[in-house]
């Protein structure tokens, strides 16, 4: 595997003309560029980041390889109104449970106008939501949560609205922080305005993200004790 050097220019215009040319024609056409500027800088990546990324606490697990940390640019588009056939991101995730989609972990996103980042559980399952909001009831619990999400808050992460319009029922508690018990999974992340850092071009980008995923890690542990 070749080092990585950055996420060149030639990543995020290959990503750019994919959003304009969602096809399999124009992706087998031009396949020499996704194996140089996609596939290849996000394995190198991983791979360069992975021992970071395993020193954090909690640990997070880091697989070079795609459907490992690298999530496939194939789409599912099975069950999706939306058809075209790939994903016009890059998207890497290391995890801190057993599988990289049902566990609390650190995601980076390349998109074609910049990076975002964030940390969290995108959906918990019935079990699982039921120790979150037990835990959210724990005025201990919950202020390790508030402070964690402070800590997000501080690098540019926040989370979205509440899932959940109204309490779920059987549940209460203040206006302060009861909003926590509406959601069905807790994810702070950057927002829609895609950051474009100079740093992302060079192997310092390396540090930058490890240094974000340490700001991130509090929340990590916190969901993967749920």
């Amino acid at each position: 595997m070749s080092a990585f050097t950055g996420f060149s220019p030639d990543t995020f215009a290959f990503l750019a003309d994919l959003k304009a040319h969602n096809k399999r024609s124009w992706f087998e056409a031009n396949r020499d560029r996704y194996e140089e500027h996609w596939k290849a800088p996000a394995l190198a990546f991983v791979e360069t980041i992975a021992s970071g990324v395993r020193a954090l606490d909690p640990p997070l697990k880091a697989s070079p390889a795609v459907d490992g940390s690298l999530r496939r640019i194939n789409r599912d588009i099975r069950f999706s109104a939306d058809k075209t056939p790939y994903d016009a991101n890059m998207h890497v995730v290391f995890w801190a449970g057993d599988h990289p989609n049902r566990s609390a972990g650190f995601h980076f996103v390349l998109t074609p106008e910049g990076i975002g980042y964030g940390a969290g559980q995108w959906s918990l399952d019935a079990d699982v939501l039921k120790r979150y909001r037990k835990k959210v009831l724990d005025s201990h619990d919950r202020g390790l949560l508030l402070t964690a999400l402070k800590e997000a808050e501080a690098i540019g992460c926040f989370m979205d609205e509440p899932h959940l319009k109204r309490m779920p029922s059987g549940y209460q508690g203040s206006p302060e922080w009861n909003y926590l018990l509406r959601y069905k999974g807790i994810v702070a992340r950057t927002m829609e305005g895609a950051l474009m850092p100079g740093w992302i071009g060079t192997p310092g980008a390396v540090d930058e993200i490890l240094a974000r995923a340490r700001h991130l890690s509090p929340l990590i542990a916190w969901l993967n004790a749920v």
